[in-house]
Protein backbone atom coordinates (compact mmCIF):
# COMPACT_ATOMS: atom_id res chain seq x y z
CA UNK A 1 0.00 0.00 0.00
CA UNK A 2 1.24 3.53 -0.32
CA UNK A 3 0.93 6.56 1.45
CA UNK A 4 -1.51 7.99 -0.76
CA UNK A 5 -3.80 5.00 -0.63
CA UNK A 6 -3.30 4.75 3.33
CA UNK A 7 -4.32 8.58 3.86
CA UNK A 8 -7.46 7.54 1.81
CA UNK A 9 -8.59 4.46 3.87
CA UNK A 10 -8.07 7.05 6.76
CA UNK A 11 -9.46 9.54 6.02
CA UNK A 12 -12.42 8.94 3.56
CA UNK A 13 -13.93 11.96 3.87
CA UNK A 14 -11.11 14.05 2.52
CA UNK A 15 -10.56 15.42 -0.90
CA UNK A 16 -7.83 14.00 -3.58
CA UNK A 17 -7.09 17.75 -3.61
CA UNK A 18 -6.70 18.14 0.50
CA UNK A 19 -4.62 15.01 0.16
CA UNK A 20 -2.48 16.51 -1.75
CA UNK A 21 -2.33 20.00 -0.11
CA UNK A 22 -1.10 17.68 3.59
CA UNK A 23 1.31 16.17 1.76
CA UNK A 24 2.86 19.40 0.29
CA UNK A 25 2.64 21.27 3.72
CA UNK A 26 4.41 18.30 5.42
CA UNK A 27 1.57 17.82 7.45
CA UNK A 28 1.36 13.97 7.05
CA UNK A 29 4.30 11.93 9.29
CA UNK A 30 5.25 8.26 8.58
CA UNK A 31 6.96 7.05 11.82
CA UNK A 32 7.01 10.42 13.31
CA UNK A 33 8.99 11.67 9.99
CA UNK A 34 7.55 14.36 7.35
CA UNK A 35 6.37 12.67 4.29
CA UNK A 36 5.62 14.39 1.03
CA UNK A 37 5.47 11.81 -1.32
CA UNK A 38 2.34 10.05 -2.12
CA UNK A 39 3.86 6.58 -3.94
CA UNK A 40 6.02 6.00 -0.64
CA UNK A 41 5.61 2.45 -0.07
CA UNK A 42 4.20 1.29 3.41
CA UNK A 43 5.15 -1.76 5.33
CA UNK A 44 1.50 -2.71 7.62
CA UNK A 45 3.52 -1.70 10.64
CA UNK A 46 4.28 1.82 9.99
CA UNK A 47 1.89 4.57 11.74
CA UNK A 48 0.61 7.44 9.60
CA UNK A 49 -0.36 11.14 11.43
CA UNK A 50 -1.85 13.70 10.06
CA UNK A 51 -0.17 16.66 12.48
CA UNK A 52 -1.18 20.09 12.68
CA UNK A 53 -0.55 23.08 10.32
CA UNK A 54 2.45 24.38 11.58
CA UNK A 55 3.21 28.19 11.73
CA UNK A 56 5.01 29.51 8.72
CA UNK A 57 7.81 32.00 10.42
CA UNK A 58 8.37 35.10 9.67
CA UNK A 59 10.97 36.03 6.64
CA UNK A 60 14.14 37.16 7.84
CA UNK A 61 14.91 40.41 6.51
CA UNK A 62 11.56 42.06 7.07
CA UNK A 63 9.86 43.32 10.42
CA UNK A 64 6.42 42.43 11.25
CA UNK A 65 4.93 45.53 12.55
CA UNK A 66 1.15 44.57 12.32
CA UNK A 67 -0.92 41.82 10.36
CA UNK A 68 -4.69 40.87 10.54
CA UNK A 69 -7.25 39.22 8.29
CA UNK A 70 -6.83 42.01 6.06
CA UNK A 71 -3.72 43.60 6.10
CA UNK A 72 0.51 43.28 6.79
CA UNK A 73 2.30 45.91 7.75
CA UNK A 74 6.09 45.53 7.77
CA UNK A 75 9.61 47.59 7.90
CA UNK A 76 11.85 46.69 4.58
CA UNK A 77 15.43 47.58 4.88
CA UNK A 78 17.87 49.13 2.77
CA UNK A 79 19.06 47.11 -0.12
CA UNK A 80 15.75 44.81 -0.55
CA UNK A 81 13.21 45.35 -3.55
CA UNK A 82 9.67 45.47 -2.94
CA UNK A 83 8.74 44.10 -5.95
CA UNK A 84 10.95 41.84 -8.84
CA UNK A 85 12.80 43.51 -11.36
CA UNK A 86 13.78 42.09 -14.89
CA UNK A 87 17.19 41.68 -12.91
CA UNK A 88 16.16 40.50 -9.42
CA UNK A 89 13.48 38.43 -9.24
CA UNK A 90 13.28 36.15 -6.39
CA UNK A 91 14.89 38.54 -3.25
CA UNK A 92 12.52 41.07 -2.88
CA UNK A 93 9.67 41.88 -0.16
CA UNK A 94 7.01 40.57 -2.44
CA UNK A 95 8.21 36.97 -2.87
CA UNK A 96 9.38 37.10 0.83
CA UNK A 97 5.89 37.47 1.76
CA UNK A 98 4.18 35.20 -0.68
CA UNK A 99 6.17 32.16 0.75
CA UNK A 100 5.08 33.19 4.26
CA UNK A 101 1.44 33.73 3.12
CA UNK A 102 1.32 31.01 1.16
CA UNK A 103 1.26 28.76 4.30
CA UNK A 104 -1.71 29.96 5.57
CA UNK A 105 -3.57 30.47 1.92
CA UNK A 106 -3.17 33.57 1.52
CA UNK A 107 -1.09 35.94 -0.53
CA UNK A 108 0.04 39.60 -0.91
CA UNK A 109 -0.90 42.24 -2.61
CA UNK A 110 1.35 45.29 -3.80
CA UNK A 111 -0.61 48.20 -2.43
CA UNK A 112 2.33 50.70 -2.61
CA UNK A 113 6.37 50.70 -3.12
CA UNK A 114 9.61 51.84 -1.74
CA UNK A 115 12.80 52.19 -3.63
CA UNK A 116 15.62 50.09 -2.90
CA UNK A 117 17.56 51.56 -0.86
CA UNK A 118 15.05 53.28 0.95
CA UNK A 119 14.13 51.89 4.25
CA UNK A 120 11.09 51.61 6.25
CA UNK A 121 6.85 51.10 6.43
CA UNK A 122 5.44 48.82 3.88
CA UNK A 123 1.40 47.59 3.40
CA UNK A 124 0.48 44.92 1.40
CA UNK A 125 -2.88 43.83 1.27
CA UNK A 126 -4.49 40.44 1.54
CA UNK A 127 -7.53 40.52 -1.33
CA UNK A 128 -7.82 42.45 -4.33
CA UNK A 129 -10.75 44.20 -2.85
CA UNK A 130 -8.13 45.43 -0.16
CA UNK A 131 -5.39 46.38 -2.51
CA UNK A 132 -7.74 48.78 -4.12
CA UNK A 133 -9.49 50.37 -0.91
CA UNK A 134 -5.85 51.23 0.18
CA UNK A 135 -4.52 52.02 -3.85
CA UNK A 136 -8.02 54.20 -3.59
CA UNK A 137 -6.19 56.22 -0.83
CA UNK A 138 -3.12 56.98 -2.32
CA UNK A 139 -4.05 58.19 -5.35
CA UNK A 140 -6.46 60.56 -3.39
CA UNK A 141 -3.32 61.51 -1.44
CA UNK A 142 -5.48 60.65 1.90
CA UNK A 143 -2.85 58.53 3.83
CA UNK A 144 0.15 59.99 5.86
CA UNK A 145 2.94 59.37 4.66
CA UNK A 146 6.53 60.57 6.55
CA UNK A 147 10.09 60.14 6.11
CA UNK A 148 13.27 60.83 7.82
CA UNK A 149 16.58 61.80 5.92
CA UNK A 150 19.66 62.79 6.77
CA UNK A 151 20.78 65.19 4.36
CA UNK A 152 24.24 67.07 3.62
CA UNK A 153 24.03 70.91 3.86
CA UNK A 154 21.24 73.12 5.73
CA UNK A 155 18.37 74.17 4.95
CA UNK A 156 17.90 78.54 5.73
CA UNK A 157 14.22 77.87 7.27
CA UNK A 158 13.04 75.47 9.83
CA UNK A 159 10.18 74.14 7.71
CA UNK A 160 9.37 74.57 4.42
CA UNK A 161 7.69 73.12 0.79
CA UNK A 162 9.41 71.80 -2.03
CA UNK A 163 6.95 71.92 -5.21
CA UNK A 164 8.76 70.93 -8.09
CA UNK A 165 7.51 68.75 -12.01
CA UNK A 166 9.03 65.92 -12.18
CA UNK A 167 9.33 63.16 -15.48
CA UNK A 168 11.12 60.27 -16.11
CA UNK A 169 13.49 59.69 -19.26
CA UNK A 170 13.91 56.26 -21.60
CA UNK A 171 16.80 55.50 -18.73
CA UNK A 172 13.95 56.00 -15.92
CA UNK A 173 15.66 58.94 -14.16
CA UNK A 174 14.37 61.57 -12.74
CA UNK A 175 14.36 64.82 -12.93
CA UNK A 176 12.75 68.19 -12.96
CA UNK A 177 10.97 69.00 -16.36
CA UNK A 178 8.69 71.75 -17.57
CA UNK A 179 6.00 69.50 -18.62
CA UNK A 180 6.44 67.07 -15.65
CA UNK A 181 3.95 65.85 -12.78
CA UNK A 182 3.49 67.84 -9.86
CA UNK A 183 5.71 66.72 -6.91
CA UNK A 184 4.97 68.26 -3.55
CA UNK A 185 7.11 67.62 -0.30
CA UNK A 186 6.75 69.11 3.06
CA UNK A 187 10.07 69.72 5.01
CA UNK A 188 10.52 70.42 8.85
CA UNK A 189 14.26 70.43 10.12
CA UNK A 190 14.30 67.97 13.57
CA UNK A 191 17.94 68.54 14.06
CA UNK A 192 21.04 70.69 12.72
CA UNK A 193 24.33 68.98 12.59
CA UNK A 194 27.95 70.10 11.68
CA UNK A 195 27.78 67.77 8.69
CA UNK A 196 24.14 68.47 7.68
CA UNK A 197 20.55 67.92 8.37
CA UNK A 198 18.15 65.55 9.70
CA UNK A 199 14.83 66.14 8.44
CA UNK A 200 11.30 65.39 8.59
CA UNK A 201 8.99 64.95 5.71
CA UNK A 202 5.57 64.81 4.53
CA UNK A 203 4.36 63.30 1.05
CA UNK A 204 1.50 65.72 -1.03
CA UNK A 205 2.51 63.39 -3.87
CA UNK A 206 4.05 59.97 -4.12
CA UNK A 207 6.25 60.37 -7.32
CA UNK A 208 8.42 57.86 -8.01
CA UNK A 209 11.97 59.46 -6.53
CA UNK A 210 10.46 62.45 -5.45
CA UNK A 211 12.38 62.93 -2.49
CA UNK A 212 15.34 62.02 -3.09
CA UNK A 213 15.30 64.65 -6.29
CA UNK A 214 13.47 67.39 -4.78
CA UNK A 215 16.18 66.83 -1.69
CA UNK A 216 19.30 67.48 -4.23
CA UNK A 217 17.69 70.04 -6.57
CA UNK A 218 17.35 71.69 -3.36
CA UNK A 219 20.99 71.86 -2.61
CA UNK A 220 20.53 69.24 0.44
CA UNK A 221 21.13 65.67 -0.97
CA UNK A 222 20.70 62.72 1.20
CA UNK A 223 23.72 61.19 2.79
CA UNK A 224 24.11 57.91 0.83
CA UNK A 225 22.18 58.81 -2.69
CA UNK A 226 25.06 59.05 -4.84
CA UNK A 227 22.93 58.81 -7.76
CA UNK A 228 21.92 62.66 -7.02
CA UNK A 229 25.20 63.62 -5.87
CA UNK A 230 25.12 63.13 -2.21
CA UNK A 231 28.60 61.75 -0.76
CA UNK A 232 28.66 58.00 0.45
CA UNK A 233 28.71 58.62 4.16
CA UNK A 234 30.00 56.58 6.69
CA UNK A 235 26.94 54.34 7.06
CA UNK A 236 27.52 52.55 3.66
CA UNK A 237 23.45 53.64 2.70
CA UNK A 238 20.87 55.47 1.29
CA UNK A 239 19.67 57.53 4.82
CA UNK A 240 16.11 57.55 3.86
CA UNK A 241 13.49 56.06 6.01
CA UNK A 242 9.93 55.75 6.13
CA UNK A 243 8.69 56.26 9.67
CA UNK A 244 5.27 57.09 9.88
CA UNK A 245 2.48 55.69 7.80
CA UNK A 246 -0.98 56.18 8.10
CA UNK A 247 -4.68 54.83 6.26
CA UNK A 248 -8.96 54.02 7.05
CA UNK A 249 -8.03 50.61 7.32
CA UNK A 250 -10.21 48.67 4.68
CA UNK A 251 -12.03 46.31 6.71
CA UNK A 252 -12.46 48.18 10.22
CA UNK A 253 -13.20 51.67 9.12
CA UNK A 254 -11.11 53.31 11.32
CA UNK A 255 -8.30 55.34 11.45
CA UNK A 256 -4.92 53.30 11.52
CA UNK A 257 -1.34 54.66 11.97
CA UNK A 258 1.96 52.64 12.28
CA UNK A 259 5.33 53.95 13.00
CA UNK A 260 9.12 52.77 12.58
CA UNK A 261 12.20 54.33 13.90
CA UNK A 262 14.72 55.44 11.97
CA UNK A 263 18.29 52.92 11.83
CA UNK A 264 20.11 54.26 14.98
CA UNK A 265 23.37 54.09 12.92
CA UNK A 266 22.41 57.56 11.45
CA UNK A 267 20.19 59.71 13.40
Amino acid sequence: MTLLERLRALYPEASGRSLKQWLEAGRVEVNGHPARDGRLALAPADTVALVARRAAPFPRGLSLVHEDDAILVVVKPSGLLTIATDRERERTAYRLLWDYLAAKRQRPFIVHRLDRETSGLLVFAKSEETKRALQAQFEARNVERVYLALVEGRPPHERGTLESKLAEDRMLRVRSAEKGRQAITHYRVLRRRREGSLLELRLGTGRRHQIRVQLAEAGWPIVGDVTHGGSRGGVGRLCLHATRLGFVHPATRRQVVFESAAPADWV
